[in-house]
C-alpha cells in the first residue's frame, strides 16, 4: 500500500513539473524569429489567411513567400488559459502577401510544431 501511495504522489508531482514552457518565457518584444513552411503547406498556429483569400487579394496562392522570412515580435500577451500570443511583423517592413501588416501566432504551439523558430 505504501508503494502504491508513493507511486501516485510521484506521478502527480511529475504531471505538474512539466506545465511551464521556458521557451515562450524567453521571447520579448523586439526579438527576431524565423518562419518555417511546413510540409503540409498549412499553418496551424500562425494565423495566416487561407490560400483562397490570398488569391482573392491578388497574391500568389502559396506560402513560399514567407519561407525563411525573419519577423520581429511586436506584442506579447498571455491569455487566461496560459497560452502566449505574439504579434509578428516582417523585419524588412514589407507586408505579408502584399496586404497584411502583421499576423498573430500562438507562440508555444508554433515553436513546438516548428512553424517558427528562434533566430
Amino acid at each position: 500500500m505504501k508503494k502504491l501511495t508513493f507511486l501516485l504522489f510521484l506521478a502527480f508531482g511529475f504531471s505538474f513539473a512539466n506545465t511551464t514552457n521556458p521557451i515562450s518565457q524567453d521571447v520579448q518584444v523586439g526579438d527576431e524569429l524565423v518562419i518555417n513552411v511546413q510540409k503540409a503547406d498549412k499553418f496551424n498556429h500562425v494565423d495566416f489567411p487561407r490560400l483562397n483569400f490570398i488569391v482573392k487579394r491578388g497574391g500568389i496562392g502559396n506560402y513560399s513567400s514567407v519561407d525563411g522570412e525573419v519577423v520581429v515580435v511586436k506584442n506579447v500577451t498571455t491569455n487566461n488559459q496560459g497560452n502566449t500570443q505574439v504579434t509578428l511583423e516582417r523585419k524588412n517592413g514589407k507586408k505579408f502577401f502584399g496586404y497584411l501588416n502583421a499576423v498573430d501566432a500562438d507562440l508555444t504551439k508554433a515553436l513546438n510544431s516548428g512553424e517558427i523558430s528562434k533566430k
